[in-house]
């Protein structure tokens, strides 16, 4: 069975908020100024939807967004999303069951790869990939560990939580670096949050 984040629609924001306080938030807005005006973009796994009124503060027009997201109830939240004058599609389904035309300048993945095993993983990332151009950014957030021991506590009690109530495969963090450098992405900008145990990074696609 996949995961339902259906059953955390109702309460995953405040339940970040009330965890990470804004960390988790600040981590994904940093990434928004890097978007160029007139871009194509896909974003994977977007929640709630708060992020696009975020980039229409942005960008209130211009912009070609494919907004995908698995669960149905964050989906019917995120349409009722101001988006301003920007073009967007909402696909309710897995990214990996969507077909992708290789011409997205940006693709956006916060908080996505946590949910997933190594093997799938790399499934999904190259099928992400595939959808960029070159030249193109990806601007991905995550957790990441840096050897403290609360960290380490709050990720198992994380994955735990999450296992129960959602369903998610992952019971540790899968190396998303690794895709990257696979794949030859340059990282052009890094910034952490909550303790270093929150990466946002911008990388070129090669």
């Amino acid at each position: 069975m996949p995961a339902n984040f259906n059953n955390s629609a109702w309460f995953y924001d405040a339940l970040g908020r009330m965890v990470y306080g804004r960390a988790l938030i600040n981590a994904q807005l940093f990434l928004l100024k890097f978007i160029p005006a007139g871009s194509k973009i896909l974003i994977v796994g977007g929640g709630t939807g708060w992020v696009l009124e975020e980039i229409t503060k942005l960008h209130s027009d211009g912009l070609i967004v494919r907004y995908v997201e698995i669960a149905p109830k964050m989906m019917a939240l995120s349409k009722k999303r101001h988006t301003g004058a920007n073009a967007v599609t909402f696909i309710n389904a897995a990214v990996e069951d969507v077909p992708l035309s290789g011409d997205f300048d940006v693709v956006m993945t916060p908080f996505l790869f946590d949910n997933f095993m190594q093997g799938s993983v790399e499934r999904i990332f190259a099928h992400l990939q595939a959808g960029l151009k070159p030249e193109g950014l990806w601007l991905n957030s995550d957790f990441q560990l840096t050897g403290k021991l609360w960290q380490s506590v709050l990720l198992k009690t994380m994955f735990w939580f999450f296992r129960i109530v959602c369903n998610i495969e992952a019971s540790k963090l899968p190396d998303i670096e690794k895709q990257f450098e696979l794949f030859g992405y340059k990282n052009i900008r890094q910034k952490t949050f909550y303790g270093n145990f929150v990466s946002s990074t911008v990388y070129r696609r090669a």
